[in-house]
């Protein structure tokens, strides 16, 4: 039972796999509470979206579905993450965006990463750290693309760097550079049940982050069973 409402009547689960357990319809509710507990201020915009800032002023997290800015796979993006090299900096250094689907687990865990780096805007790990973290938890590498695109072992769910899609900003102005994109098609040729993008200068270790916990075995509770993975979850405990 989910010891924060022990008396609900509505059914809940314990799923597997993580990665296809949506966001329970939780997903602005779960990330703000992760980030006023990180000690995170909040204010809301004249774009009617909810900015959460860190106390250092480097990091940041904005709610933008109300805005509706753009889309990823067709899908409403949801939150934006972002970094500053210093605080009175107007330019960004990097940006993740993250649409409705996202197991708040996963982007609860990337900002708690986030939150504990000295220098949130550069990193030294290289790609392969993404790749190890998926793999240490049965993910599979692409045969022709091993060094760049895993997918989880029922191929619903992929990690790849590829060039960085339209509207997703970055420091480097540069044109076709890489960035990793995630992804979950739960049945192929169907709409995405989420979708994720990372700008080029987004640290490796922080994805990484993100994509240990999206890939974790751990299961998660849930209220709200997407209908897109219907039959791919496993049910490990009901009420």
């Amino acid at each position: 039972m989910d010891p924060s409402r022990p008396d609900s009547p509505d059914p809940a689960y314990w799923v597997t796999p993580r990665h296809l357990a949506g966001d329970d319809d939780a997903l602005a509710e779960r990330v703000a509470e992760a980030l006023t507990g990180l000690g995170w201020r909040m204010w809301p915009t004249s774009r009617s979206t909810l900015l959460y800032v860190s106390p250092d002023e480097l990091r940041g997290a904005e709610w933008i579905r109300a805005s509706y800015p753009f889309e990823l796979g067709g899908l409403p993006v949801a939150w934006q993450l972002s970094a500053r090299s210093h605080a009175g900096s107007v330019m960004t250094e990097w940006n993740a965006y993250f649409t409705p689907g996202v197991p708040h687990e996963a982007l609860t865990d990337l900002l708690i990463a986030l939150d504990v780096r000295e220098a949130p805007d550069t990193g030294f790990a290289d790609a392969e750290c993404v790749l190890a973290a998926l793999s240490a938890h049965g993910w599979v590498r692409d045969i022709d693309r091993p060094r760049t695109t895993a997918s989880d072992p029922a191929f619903a769910t992929s990690f790849s760097l590829e060039t960085v899609p339209p509207l997703i900003h970055d420091a480097d102005p540069r044109e076709d550079l890489l960035g990793w994109q995630a992804w979950a098609e739960p049945v192929f040729g169907a709409p995405y049940l989420w979708c994720a993008s990372f700008s080029a200068s987004v640290p490796h270790d922080l994805v990484a982050a993100f994509a240990s916990s999206l890939a974790s075995p751990v299961p998660v509770w849930r209220r709200t069973i997407p209908a897109e993975a219907e039959g791919r979850l496993n049910v490990v405990r009901s009420r």
